[in-house]
This record gives C-alpha cells, sequence and structure tokens, in this order.
C-alpha cells in the first residue's frame, strides 16, 4: 500500500482484483497505470491551495481567531455545512481540513450518488476505524439528498464513524433537515469579493510566467464576468492567456472574446443577479405588471422557484413590514404551495403573492428600526434593565428594590402608564417611526397618543 502522504495533494481509490480498494495519491495512479503524470491540467486545478492559509476571502472562518481556525489549532474537526455560492473554495476547504486532521477524505455528490453509494462509503469507514483510521465524508451539493438519505447520516455521524462536511449553495434552513442541523455547524462562505478575485489573477499570471494582456479597465471586466466566483475566473482566464492578441484588451474586447461563454454563465450568474433585483425594484416601486414580467423571465429562464419564493419572503419583510402584515404571510403561504404542487401549478403561487407585495402599501420602518436597535444594543450591552421592571419571585430581590415602583398598564385610566422601559442610564431612542402607510397609519396615531401621554406623565 503506497505512503499516504500528510501533504496536500489529490487522492484516488485503486481496486485490486479482489474487489478492495486502498487510497493512493494522483502520482501512484501514474504510476501503477504506466501513464505520464504532466498531462495539462486546468488552471483552478493547479491553482488549488495546498494550505488552509492559501485559501482566498475566506478569512472569517478559517482566520487563526475563525471558527474554523480555531478548530484546527485545537486538533479537534467536527461535522459541518459549508454554504456559499459556486467556486469560493467549499470542496478545497474541506480537502485541507481533512488532510490537517489525517483523516481520509471521502468525496459524494448527492447529484450522482443514491442509498447504495452511501452504504458503501460509511460500511468502509468503519472498517478504517477499525483499523484506526478517521474518516471525512465530504458531500457535494447535500441538499439534492431527500429527508430520507440526510436521516441516514445521524447515527454514522453521532457515533463519529464519519466527520461529515456537506457542501451547499442552497439555504440550508430550507433545504437539510432540522436533525442533521443540530449535529454540524453551519458556516457561511462569502462570494469572492474584488481584492481576492485580483489576488487569485496574480497568482495565475505568476503560475502561467505571463502578465494577462489586459488594460485596467479589461482586467476589471474579468474580474466582474466571474461575479465572485473563483474557479469561473480561472476558467475566464485560460481563455485570455489563449487568446492571440497584440495589444492589451479593454472591457469591450473582454467581453468580445468571451462572448461565446457568457450566456451559459449569465443565466445562473450576473443575469440571475440583475434579474431579481428587477423584480425586486418592480415590487418596491408598486408596478405589479413589470414585477410579473421579470418574474415570468426568471421563470423561463430556468430560475429556481424557491429561490423567487425566498425572495419574495424577504421583500414582504424588509419592504412592506407592518403597512400590510399580510404580506410576509401571504409570501409564505405561496412557498408553502409551490413545495406541495411543484411546477407548473405552484408557480402560479408565487404569482399571487409578486402581485399582492407589489400593489401593497410600503414600509421600511420596522426594517430600520431593528438595525438601529441592534447598532444601540451592541453599544450598550452591558446595562440592565431598571428594577421596576424586573421580576422579585425573592424577599431579597424585593429589598434591593426589584420591582418597586412598577405601574401595571391595565390599571390605569388610559391603559398606558408611560414609566421608562430603556436600561438605567440610558437616554430614550426612537428605533421605529411607521410612515403612516396601510396599516402602519393606526400603528403611528397610537404610538403618536402615547408619546403625547408619556410627556404629560414626565412633566407632572
Amino acid at each position: 500500500m503506497p505512503h499516504r502522504n500528510k501533504h496536500m495533494q489529490s487522492r484516488c481509490f485503486i481496486a485490486t482484483k479482489e474487489n478492495t480498494f486502498y487510497t493512493c495519491s494522483m502520482s501512484d495512479l501514474f504510476q501503477v497505470t504506466g501513464l505520464e503524470d504532466q498531462a495539462p491540467r486546468p488552471l483552478a486545478d493547479r491553482l488549488r491551495p495546498r494550505a488552509i492559509a492559501d485559501v482566498v476571502g475566506q478569512d472569517h472562518l478559517i482566520g487563526p481567531d475563525a471558527p474554523i481556525g480555531r478548530m484546527l489549532s485545537s486538533g479537534r474537526v467536527a461535522s459541518m455545512i459549508l454554504w456559499g455560492p459556486p467556486g469560493v473554495g467549499k470542496t478545497t476547504i474541506a480537502r485541507l481540513i481533512a488532510d490537517h486532521a489525517d483523516l481520509e477524505f471521502v468525496q459524494l455528490s448527492a447529484v450522482f450518488s443514491g442509498v447504495a453509494d452511501l452504504r458503501k462509503a460509511f460500511e468502509a469507514a468503519k472498517l478504517r476505524r477499525a483499523a484506526g483510521q478517521g474518516t471525512m465524508l465530504f458531500v457535494d451539493e447535500i441538499h439534492r439528498f431527500n429527508r430520507a438519505q440526510q436521516d441516514g447520516f445521524l447515527p454514522y455521524v453521532e457515533e463519529g464513524i464519519v466527520t461529515l462536511i456537506g457542501a451547499t449553495t442552497e439555504n440550508p434552513s430550507f433545504e437539510l433537515n432540522g436533525a442533521l442541523l443540530s449535529r454540524a455547524q453551519v458556516f457561511v462562505l462569502e462570494r469572492l469579493d474584488e481584492a481576492a478575485l485580483g489576488g487569485l489573477l496574480a497568482r495565475a499570471e505568476q503560475e502561467v510566467g505571463q502578465v494577462l494582456p489586459l488594460t485596467e479597465d479589461g482586467r476589471e471586466a474579468l474580474i466582474n464576468y466571474a461575479d465572485g466566483d473563483g474557479r469561473y475566473l480561472l476558467t475566464l482566464a485560460e481563455e485570455v492567456f489563449a487568446a492571440p492578441v497584440r495589444e492589451k484588451m479593454d472591457g469591450q474586447a473582454v467581453a468580445a472574446l468571451l462572448q461565446k461563454r457568457a450566456p451559459a454563465y449569465d443565466k445562473s450568474r450576473e443575469e440571475h443577479y440583475n434579474l431579481i433585483s428587477a423584480l425586486h425594484k418592480s415590487m418596491r416601486g408598486s408596478d405589479p405588471d413589470a414585477a410579473l414580467y421579470w418574474l415570468a423571465r426568471m421563470l423561463t429562464g430556468g430560475e429556481d422557484p424557491l429561490y423567487i419564493a425566498r425572495r419574495v419572503i424577504r421583500f414582504a419583510s424588509e419592504d412592506i413590514g407592518l403597512a400590510d402584515p399580510t404580506a410576509l404571510m401571504i409570501a409564505s403561504e405561496a412557498m408553502r404551495t409551490y413545495k406541495m404542487l411543484g411546477s407548473p401549478e405552484g408557480e402560479l403561487a408565487i404569482a399571487h403573492a409578486v402581485v399582492h407585495l407589489a400593489s401593497a402599501p410600503k414600509s421600511n420602518a420596522v426594517y430600520k428600526g431593528f438595525k438601529a436597535a441592534m447598532v444601540a444594543a451592541k453599544e450598550t450591552g452591558s446595562l440592565a434593565p431598571p428594577k421596576h421592571i424586573l421580576n422579585a419571585p425573592t424577599k431579597l430581590m424585593k429589598d434591593i428594590g426589584y420591582g418597586k415602583g412598577y405601574a401595571y398598564d391595565h390599571d390605569t385610566e388610559e391603559g398606558f402608564s408611560g414609566q421608562n422601559y430603556f436600561p438605567e442610564g440610558m437616554a430614550r431612542q426612537n428605533f421605529y417611526a411607521p410612515k403612516g402607510e396601510g396599516r402602519e397609519r393606526m400603528i403611528k396615531e397610537r404610538l403618536d397618543y402615547w408619546a403625547k401621554i408619556r410627556q404629560q406623565k414626565m412633566t407632572d
């Protein structure tokens, strides 16, 4: 059996005539098969990080003081879900964690694997465990497994037979079982920003030994085409390296060179964001006709209806709020209906929600108020509630003033005491300012009335 290199390298499985398997590096495979190991490899593969510190754009997870960084330092690797868009390093991070922890890396794709594949992986992991070798099971697109298949992971994760790392581009809250989520930490990977993508291009130039023939505008255009996807950026860079150009290309030249690839990419990437933005802003602008058009454009373009439904729910919460409290309920019901009916029948429910939201009164007052309250909470997080609104279940607590002076609002003439409920030492803040649209008009009148009574009681 070939020596297992603890440093990062690609691994494979070789089958013997006895149908047993052993792991090997890719160089071992080339030696066994008699093939050359100098075959051309994609630039993205050649630049795959060999150490966790080489991963770009995810310092909030892999830095020394970040969750995964601390996990690796402690030597204890827990099961986790890596959630993020394509091309941000989910598979690479999983491989590097396995290598760092000296775990056997086994990769499955939920797109191509079934129950039989899972069974084989778990049985092999049991054998390795008996031999003193741990197993990391990496499942790409884990959200594609159904609920029953996801439940199948639980006993093997609980018993420590495998350390599970699942990768998903979908929100785990919607796509993964609660039982599985309770046994794995969820880490959110961010789309690569301009600085991270620029760093990848610099690495590519160093690897190839050639500077990309791009003007500053052309380089910016190439980065924009990638839209946060590092793997796709390197694929595009290969196209530019191979282009027969005599002078540096600007943004227009880059667009012309890559136009044969752009449509397939735009359908799920750049156009994806453009169209959801158009739908969102049409609803915010109270234009149901335009909103229906952009909804239809997204559906005919192959967009996942559940993605649209989630964005519709988000819009109802952020842009309508208490101006029409039914909006959030209707948006949530639209998603539930689609999950029950599927396409195309369920898409009509999403259309109902889009029209209702576009036609509804708008208010982001709660959205803004909550953000302001979060800022204040972070700034004053050590302040205790005033004693008069604290419960006093013991004599000691009563003796030190808990509950003293509390006014029971129902016993007042107005049904409103006007007492202060902010921490002592903190001035009263006004976070929620209803705009008077829709049902918020009545809320605004009520709050104004209470504010007047509060002011009178404070001056009495």
